[in-house]
């Protein structure tokens, strides 16, 4: 990243957290300014999530590290992350109509991950996201091992996970990515 494009990426963070405290009460923006500044290659991973639509912002410190956690905040799965399928083994598994890329492929090139499901849950206590569309989140290798994935979205007031085949891909499904600073 140039010197410009990371101001210019700081401050689209920075009028994002201020203007959602609630999503990090406690946490002083000079405290992450300092974590991103400290770390080059994680600004361009922040880039890519605001590129792609992710609208990344600060949710809270990793009680084991104290890096600075962020989440994917868009209120629908990120526009530049959906019609993809699940892995690359399903990528390659497919025949016919194949999307474009992966969740966990496109997830591991800009240097992210997918939520897990309980981070998709505490996403969910902080708004009402993914209404109408609906993202793939991190799913256990017992599942996947049977040819199926996890996806999760909000209906009806409340969170639902739910599971689909590894292979299949939606409009309206993407995904939402964190990452630790």
């Amino acid at each position: 990243m140039t010197a410009i494009q990371r101001d210019e990426l700081l401050a689209v963070l920075l009028d994002r957290f201020v203007k959602n405290r609630q999503r990090h009460e406690g946490i002083e923006w000079s405290f992450v300014e300092t974590r991103l500044k400290n770390h080059p290659t994680k600004m361009w991973s922040l880039q890519e999530m605001e590129r792609t639509g992710g609208e990344p912002d600060v949710v809270g410190l990793d009680e084991v590290t104290g890096e600075v956690v962020f989440f994917d905040c868009a209120q629908e799965s990120p526009e530049g992350r959906r019609s993809l399928c699940y892995d690359q083994e399903a990528l390659d598994a497919r025949k016919k109509f194949k999307p474009e890329g992966s969740a966990m492929g496109r997830a591991a090139e800009m240097g992210i991950e997918l939520l897990t499901e309980p981070q998709y849950q505490e996403l969910q206590k902080l708004g009402s996201f993914d209404t109408k569309t609906s993202s793939w989140i991190q799913t256990p290798a017992s599942l996947r091992g049977l040819g199926g994935a996890l996806f999760g979205d909000f209906r009806f007031g409340r969170v639902f996970v739910y599971h689909n085949g590894v292979e299949s891909y939606y409009a309206g499904r993407g995904f939402r990515g964190c990452l630790k600073v």
